[in-house]
């Protein structure tokens, strides 16, 4: 099977050019594309959560893909190796229109394939080189490094379920019963109330509730032997 692949970012822009170019490519060496895949999705997701994953993994030993430039499979090297790689591994053909990239199973293109290898290695470890320079400078500054507690993701997740927290909440379920439910610290909850303040006379009604409860309780414990007391002689 013989298959172009189109990508474009959003869907503003149009696969038409791509489609276009493709078509020539296939004509100049006697082929027909027998089936379009076409894309609207981000190049620096992976490929492998893409239609493009799901595509290889349809595809093995005698496909051939074509794409306009390299770029369209991914913009990260180490991605765009791991989808040669497994072009490589399967026996699938692939061609890019623009750069003349020809990736089978022939020398050059193992060679070229080692080339971008080496680059995506360079890349790799740059990019680690840099992560760790940014952060010795952060904690030289005095900045704390990792997430603060009661983080943003947390405080994001209970608001998403905040109609649950207000009918558990309206059930009596403690706050530290609820923090432990959602796995977040009671200093997170504590911004929640803040911010939402149904969240917040919710709990001042619940915590109303156990106080008053445990009054009673006090109460109806102590009864009875006030009475036993008085009736002696």
């Amino acid at each position: 099977m013989i298959v172009g692949y189109l990508r474009v970012s959003t869907g503003r822009q149009h696969p038409q050019n791509q489609q276009e170019e493709i078509r020539r490519f296939a004509a100049s060496r006697n082929i027909v594309v027998e089936r379009w895949v076409v894309e609207v999705a981000s190049g620096r997701k992976e490929g492998r959560r893409r239609k493009l994953g799901a595509l290889l993994r349809r595809l093995g030993q005698g496909d051939t893909l074509i794409v306009t430039e390299i770029s369209r499979l991914s913009r990260s090297l180490t991605d765009l190796m791991e989808i040669m790689g497994r072009c490589l591994e399967r026996g699938i053909a692939l061609y890019t229109t623009k750069e003349g990239y020809t990736f089978d199973r022939s020398i050059n293109s193992k060679v070229l394939c080692f080339a971008f290898g080496l680059v995506a290695e360079i890349e790799r470890n740059l990019i680690s080189m840099r992560t760790r320079e940014a952060l010795a400078q952060r904690k030289a500054a005095g900045v704390k490094l990792g997430r603060r507690k009661g983080s943003c993701t947390k405080l994001n997740m209970l608001l998403e379920n905040r109609g649950l927290i207000l009918r558990l909440l309206d059930e009596g379920h403690s706050v530290t019963r609820i923090c432990g439910r959602f796995g977040v610290s009671r200093d997170t909850f504590s911004a929640l109330r803040r911010m939402d303040p149904d969240v917040g006379r919710a709990a001042e009604k619940m915590k109303e509730r156990h106080a008053a409860r445990r009054n009673w309780t006090s109460e109806g414990t102590l009864l009875p032997l006030c009475v036993e007391d008085s009736s002696r002689p």
